[in-house]
């Protein structure tokens, strides 16, 4: 069965995570899939079993004679974003595709090359795209599609292989997708998530990133009466926001730029609250970051009174650069992997985190690929089947190559 056409079954199971909840995982809908996947494993004979934390794992034992080669593993996650609906995700394919713009459905919407300059290089393919009224899930349905793929590779018996773990993780898309992970139990020394964007992606650069609370809290009185007396939360909020740089924002930055992101803001004259996201590749740039909001936070209560501005700022992972670059050999596996498959490999910083971050730092350094899709987590996510097969193709070519090693 090709990638995609598995693809077109996995996203039928809604399988968004809530940042709400507080359970493990998120939400019960990702048990679902998570179990379809384990029976599909168990009937191609491989041994797969689902925890009580909806995590899938799985272990394809080596060809007999290749039990002493390296072993490594392939992981995605089952989480849909929650940023857009996925539920009733109906999966549209346009064969032979023209490049240019395209109607999504009877949505209204218009997946257009002025938006999506890449369009006219998937002329000729097969496109896949929701109908525009949710998102389609190959974030991050095409990598479990893909390693499904691959595990039907391993278990026809055409392609000789070491020890092979596969992880199918809930939560990703909330930053929680590494919180039960067993390292020991996947029982891999090193391992790639596949969740990257076009085919030939080899990424192990990521933001260090934080999470960042703002409560102020005023004073309020009569308006009529409030000389030298009233502190309005909600200017002082506005005031906090005033002290960072405007241009350190998403819409202004690209490539290592990091930045500022205010995520949430509401309040009255008592209380405000601000939420952010700082992010940035540079170790002491994320740093100075962090102390420009501490800085801010102390040069308003010095203005206003202590107390008036709190905030509190959370750490939520660290750039997995440091722990994969000392094993650059993995990196080149993969790269060798692409080429071989006809694909030239490329690497570009990852604006944001996955699993792969902060399982590096658990003791499992871990790449991320690419999976062929484009536009994740809003209506106008696409994908290519022959994306996915090329995807798909450079898996199979990473086992290959620890094979020989």
């Amino acid at each position: 069965m090709r990638a995609y056409e598995r693809l077109l079954h996995y996203v039928t199971y809604g399988t968004q995570s809530s940042e709400t909840s507080g359970t493990h995982p998120s939400t019960p809908s990702q048990f679902a899939l998570a179990d379809e996947l384990v029976r599909e494993l168990r009937e191609m004979g491989v041994a797969a079993e689902r925890d009580g934390s909806c995590y899938v794992y799985a272990k394809i034992p080596a060809t007999p004679g290749l039990e002493n080669k390296t072993a490594i593993g392939f992981i995605s996650h089952l989480d849909t974003s929650p940023d857009a609906p996925g539920d009733g995700v109906k999966p549209q394919l346009h064969p032979n595709y023209d490049g240019g713009d395209l109607p999504l459905g009877e949505s209204g919407l218009v997946l257009r090359v002025a938006d999506f300059p890449h369009l006219p290089a998937l002329r000729g393919r097969t496109l896949i795209t929701s109908d525009g009224t949710t998102l389609l899930g190959a974030d991050d349905k095409a990598g479990v599609a893909e390693i499904m793929t691959l595990a039907e590779r391993l278990t026809a018996g055409g392609l000789p292989h070491g020890p092979v773990s596969i992880a199918f993780t809930p939560d990703e898309e909330i930053g929680e997708g590494a919180d039960l992970f067993d390292v020991a139990r996947f029982g891999a020394a090193f391992a790639y998530t596949v969740d990257g964007d076009r085919e030939g992606g080899v990424e192990y650069e990521n933001f260090n990133a934080a999470g960042a609370s703002v409560t102020v809290r005023g004073f309020s009185v009569h308006p009529g009466s409030a000389k030298d007396t009233m502190i309005n939360a909600a200017l002082v909020a506005m005031e906090f926001h005033s002290l960072l740089p405007a241009c350190d924002a998403p819409r202004h930055t690209a490539g290592y730029e990091g930045f500022f992101h205010l995520t949430d803001m509401k309040g009255d004259v008592s209380e405000a609250t601000l939420s952010y996201i700082i992010r940035d590749h540079d170790a002491a740039r994320f740093a100075m970051r962090e102390d420009m909001m501490r800085h801010a936070a102390a040069c308003l209560n010095e203005k206003y009174g202590e107390g008036t501005v709190t905030l509190t700022v959370k750490e939520q992972y660290r750039n997995m650069a440091e722990k994969i670059l000392p094993h650059g050999e993995i990196l080149e596996i993969a790269r060798q992997a692409a080429r071989d498959a006809g694909v030239e490999p490329f690497t570009r910083p990852i604006r944001g985190g996955t699993d792969g971050a902060r399982l590096s730092f658990m003791g499992l350094p871990c790449p991320n690929l690419g999976t062929g899709g484009y536009a994740f987590h809003g209506p106008y996510e696409h994908i290519t089947a022959e994306g996915m097969d090329l995807a798909a193709e450079i898996l199979s070519g990473i086992v290959r190559a620890f094979a020989a090693r």
